[in-house]
């Protein structure tokens, strides 16, 4: 945001549904409701997909081993998901948006930005905004969410997280830069446990520390990210609202606790990481041809394997096949493994009829 007269301060909200496939779940089966249940499959290699708030309580997450999760909450409930249902509802959810903003930015199923600056009810306040777009999805779909109000993207979306669930927060262009300053940078959005770390080693644990740092070390120490970093630990963030937008590429990462050495390990880590970039393509009507495997190993040495299709992939079951096609020729690997990614290249946009099949976790 530019600090000028000139420049209205933009109405940004970030909606968040609470628990989102777990609460489809509680409403549509009254037996569940008020009891721990797992999204996702029990078998010895399940990973829980989505947890109920009843669930969390016992530490239950998404992405965890089912067997971890058993162990944590004995008396946790596996159903199995519906995702023709959780597709359904989204864009039930997607419609009230509309009838707000145009500028509508879907992060997955059950989340996204809306700039409400210039909106199409005329509302002079976003929080008012948040709060009607709340209760119409409450009378249409039976479903909470959450929201966070701010002047911008990344505030936006740490306001979501204050209140849940079923609450807002606002963050102020006044209160924004000092609310940065007191935030651990390991639950800034953006900064995952392997930068996170990084940081640490740098000696930045908090948006204080950050904003101590120059611009250039950032840049030294961060590359393309340095710039935003320098801003957010400012209270800036300069990112628009983009609906329809078709990135390069999407991707996601993640740095294991304990090296892997074997390939089901692996391929069960990777499962989390398929569903979220299958989620954003899913989301934003986008079809993608390539697929890129990232492995980092224990000395921080990495390689990537790719694979080009003629066509957009038109299932998550085609886009899983891919990656495990990838991921066999590494292994035995040469050192333990630490981190794995994939990213989708080659990125298209969809026609509105399309219907791929749908199979995710977010």
């Amino acid at each position: 945001m530019n600090d000028t007269s000139s420049t209205p301060v933009r109405k940004i909200i970030h909606v968040d549904m609470d628990a989102y496939y777990a609460s489809v779940e509680q409403r549509d089966n009254p037996e569940l409701r008020g009891k721990p249940i797992a999204v996702g499959g029990s078998a010895a290699r399940g990973v829980v997909a989505a947890a109920s708030y009843e669930a969390r309580k016992f530490g239950v997450h998404s992405a965890m081993p089912s067997v971890t999760a058993k162990r944590k909450c004995p008396e946790l409930i596996f159903v199995p998901p519906r995702f023709d249902v959780y597709k359904a509802v989204s864009q039930q959810i997607r419609e009230i948006f509309a009838e707000y903003t145009p500028l509508i930015e879907p992060l997955s199923l059950d989340e996204a930005y809306l700039d409400v600056t210039h909106n199409l009810k005329g509302m002079e306040i976003a929080t008012e905004i948040a709060l009607e777009i709340r209760a119409r999805i409450k009378q249409v779909t039976g479903l909470n969410a959450s929201a966070g109000i701010s002047y911008n993207k990344f505030l936006a979306k740490m306001a979501s997280d204050l209140n849940k669930p079923n609450g807002q927060a606002v963050i102020t262009p006044k209160n924004g830069p000092a609310f940065v300053q007191q935030l651990p940078v390991k639950k800034f959005h953006g900064v995952g446990p392997a930068t996170a770390e990084k940081m640490r080693r740098l000696g930045i644990d908090t948006g204080a520390d950050l904003k101590e740092k120059t611009l250039e070390f950032l840049v030294e120490h961060f590359g393309k990210s340095g710039p935003y970093f320098y801003g957010i630990a400012r209270g800036i963030d300069e990112r628009q609202v983009k609906p329809n937008r078709v990135r390069k590429s999407v991707g996601a990462e993640d740095t294991f606790s304990q090296d892997l050495h074997a390939y089901e390990p692996a391929r069960e880590g990777l499962q989390p990481l398929i569903e979220k970039v299958w989620g954003y393509c899913e989301a934003n009507g986008i079809g993608a041809k390539t697929v890129t495997l990232k492995v980092k190993y224990a000395d921080f040495n990495q390689i990537s394997r790719s694979k080009t299709v003629v066509a957009p992939l038109p299932a998550i079951s085609d886009l899983e096949e891919i990656v495990g096609l990838l991921l066999g020729p590494i292994f035995p690997p040469r050192k333990g493994i630490r981190l794995l990614g994939v990213t989708l290249s080659s990125l298209e946009r969809q026609a509105s009829g399309r219907e791929p099949q749908l199979r995710l976790a977010l």
